[in-house]
């Protein structure tokens, strides 16, 4: 190793360092108050404690808000593999004309900033009379939450060798039972990935529904109207530990799942043995 390459990787090593500590260390300071045993933020921490996380437990209008989130984020996720999965295999299977656009247009939401796309589903859902409520946050959640299945199908699909397919309906299978017995266990593993982040995508949304949820407080919206107002900020700290390691949890298994196509190399196997 020459001497200018190792002082390069030096550098970058010592660049990817400063950056991870840039990106995580106020979120560990952050997590670290959450165990602050004063109802006052300093620095250093007096000492380590759990006294609120019995009364931040007990807020009512916190497992009110928690459960909300909890209720989007499983409805928006259900309604986002369905579609996102079918989308991805209309636009993978089929030669149509608008299919490129198609596929923009499904890619669109979530590369719009989240304002546009709450204020557009405000003026429908106004325009249309429908009351804010549960309903609006989960159609709110799902157009951005689609994306997440739609891509990760679709890059599985396009990975997918097209002659294990073509083989199912050689041997006398339909239409169904080649998805049932081929294609679906071979992109399960990223239709969970992808469902996993758009649940983490819902759970901690707050620009797009603050403009779908009326009156209703999902527990991003209660996070930041009590960090506003400052009466309760102890238990928006123990809130914000659970909310990122729940958030982490989904990422990190949709991380590992993407990457496991178990499926494909065992399909791969015999035909690599064959001579």
């Amino acid at each position: 190793m020459t001497g200018s390459s190792r002082a390069s990787r030096i550098a970058l090593g010592v660049f990817t360092a400063l950056l991870m500590l840039f990106l995580f260390f106020p979120i560990v300071i952050i997590m670290l108050y959450a165990f602050n045993p004063s109802n006052i933020q300093s620095w250093p921490l007096p000492g380590l404690s759990t006294r609120w996380f019995s009364p931040t437990w007990h807020n009512a209008e916190m497992r009110h808000a928690l459960w909300l989130s909890v209720r989007a984020g499983l409805f928006s996720t259900a309604i986002a593999m369905v579609l996102g999965s079918m989308a991805a295999f209309a636009v993978h299977r089929f030669r149509f004309f608008g299919r490129e656009a198609i596929s923009f247009l499904i890619v669109l939401p979530i590369a719009l900033p989240g304002i546009i796309t709450g204020m557009a589903l405000n003026s429908f859902i106004s325009f249309g009379g429908v009351e804010f409520g549960l309903l609006t946050i989960i159609v709110g959640h799902a157009t951005f939450c689609i994306v997440t299945v739609y891509n990760n199908v679709l890059a599985r699909l396009r990975r997918t060798p097209s002659s294990l397919v073509e083989a199912s309906m050689d041997l006398g299978a339909d239409g169904l039972t080649t998805f049932r017995y081929v294609t679906l266990p071979m992109i399960a593993t990223a239709l969970v990935a992808g469902g996993l982040l758009a649940f983490a995508l819902s759970f901690d949304e707050i620009v797009v529904t603050t403009f779908t949820a009326g009156a209703q407080s999902t527990l991003p919206i209660w996070i930041f109207g009590n960090i506003r107002l400052g009466q309760q900020l102890p238990q928006v700290n123990v809130v914000v530990l659970f909310v990122i390691l729940l958030s982490l949890i989904p990422v990190a298994l949709a991380q590992r799942l993407t990457r496991d196509t178990g499926v494909l190399r065992q399909a791969a196997a015999p035909a690599a043995a064959v001579p």
